[in-house]
């Protein structure tokens, strides 16, 4: 199998694209000061509001939240656009560079830097110190929302993912069944134990799936990098700007090496699965999210929690740790009215508004208050997937060339593991990578 390779041409170009319209970060104007009740609207507002299209609960969400603000705010109209997954991004940074962006912009929390990097965003720290109330967010949310030292993202929702295992593979080899306490992980070797005894690949059967595959760069690297950091490792540098030695720490070999290891040493691991092999009973265990268990839910239903399958915490190596970071709402810097449009992002991400949402979509919610207004997510499943976040979650590199890093990582599991290249030989590949798309992304913007 040929590694597809990678360039940064559409990356470059959309940078290109999204800068022509935009001044650098840091010197852009924050939102006007003044509390938000206070916001006095002389004539009624209009705010376009672009986000991607999600699943019908979420779509509802947010049909409902908007129609709660405008009920409260008759004087403020919410024109919401959603996209499609797969077409939004490039939508967005074509307008953004074209000068005509909306109001307000959902954004992926790891495709921050590139936009606040190019100016396009409002930095909201001082209104969250006004009247954000950020105290009931955890601190590593926040961290994944900064750039720079400034805010520019308003959180929603939060990303977490747990090991799912068979319980009956498990049952049947003997192997006691992991803890369920947030706290109490397996070890990445207790894990490799379990799956060399219920690997059985002549009738199909693997003992684990590590990291969801080498497909798509931004969703399997996503499940990638808590991988290096439970070792100790770090892709890059705090501040964005480089690779180099953080991706060739003998942490970072140590984790690339273990990964490898399941799929050429002990070959518990397949580079390729049949769909839905978990449900399908051909694999015991895999790591997953928690949308996972409304999809084996609807679509498995005689594969059943707590009899088929359960869920304990993400492994570990050295310490816990997991990849945190989801949607969030920001405002252009070219918006005429930043201050209603904070007094909706503001509505939007407080407690009242997503205790709404929660309450429609079920997700995980980015303040602690709202998560323990839930039942369900204060209990076993849900509640390993919400401490976890809370605990041990970090979130991704915080870089404009986000994109390109996720395509290295991905790329770097990927030829060791697959194509066996030499470790040393494939990280120094992968650390040109990103530094050259670092260094590039630098020029553009002088």
């Amino acid at each position: 199998m040929r590694r597809k390779k990678y360039t940064i041409g559409l990356a470059i170009t959309l940078a290109m694209m999204l800068m022509t319209g935009c001044t650098k970060g840091g010197g852009t104007p924050s939102v006007n000061d003044g509390q938000q009740e206070k916001v006095e609207i002389e004539k009624p507002v209009t705010l376009t509001f672009w986000r991607n299209s999600g699943n019908k609960a979420e779509n509802s969400a947010y049909d409902q939240l908007i129609a709660s603000f405008m009920e409260k705010h008759p004087a403020i109209k919410i024109e919401m656009m959603p996209f499609p997954y797969s077409d939004y991004d490039t939508k967005l940074r074509t307008s953004v560079a074209a000068g005509n962006p909306p109001d307000i912009m959902a954004i992926d929390a790891p495709n921050l830097a590139s936009y606040a990097e190019a100016g396009a965003l409002l930095p909201l720290t001082e209104s969250f110190n006004r009247n954000g109330h950020m105290e009931d967010i955890p601190q590593t949310t926040i961290d994944g929302y900064t750039y720079r030292q400034n805010i520019y993202l308003a959180p929603v929702t939060e990303s977490s993912i747990a090991m799912f295992y068979n319980k009956k593979m498990f049952e049947a080899a003997g192997i006691p069944l992991p803890s369920r306490n947030p706290d109490e992980a397996w070890t990445w070797d207790q894990v490799l134990e379990a799956a060399k005894k219920i690997n059985d690949p002549a009738h199909g059967i693997y003992g684990i799936d590590p990291a969801q595959g080498f497909q798509n760069a931004g969703a399997t690297a996503y499940f990638k990098y808590p991988i290096i950091w439970q070792f100790g490792g770090e892709v890059m540098n705090p501040q964005g700007t480089s690779a180099k030695g953080y991706l060739d720490s003998p942490e970072t070999k140590r984790a690339l090496t273990f990964y490898t290891d399941l799929f050429t040493k002990y070959k518990v691991a397949s580079f390729e699965y049949p769909v839905d092999a978990f449900p399908n009973r051909k694999l015991g265990i895999t790591i997953d999210g928690t949308w996972t268990l409304s999809h084996i839910a609807e679509n498995f239903p005689d594969f059943r929690l707590g009899k088929d399958f359960d869920v304990a915490p993400l492994p570990k190596g050295k310490k816990q740790a997991v990849a945190n970071g989801s949607w969030g709402l920001g405002i252009s810097t070219k918006s005429k009215h930043p201050d209603e449009a904070w007094l909706f992002v503001n509505w939007m991400t407080s407690y009242e508004g997503l205790k709404m949402y929660t309450s429609i979509t079920h997700d995980i919610p980015a303040r602690y208050s709202v998560a323990k207004e839930f039942t369900e997510l204060n209990e076993y499943p849900k509640n390993i997937f919400v401490i976890q976040n809370q605990k041990y979650g970090r979130p991704r590199p915080i870089t404009p060339v986000f994109p390109q890093v996720s395509e290295a990582v991905k790329n770097l599991f990927e030829e060791v593991a697959l194509e066996k290249r030499d470790l040393d030989e494939a990280i120094q590949s992968a650390i040109s990578t990103i530094d050259k798309a670092y260094a590039d992304s630098e020029a553009l913007m002088k």
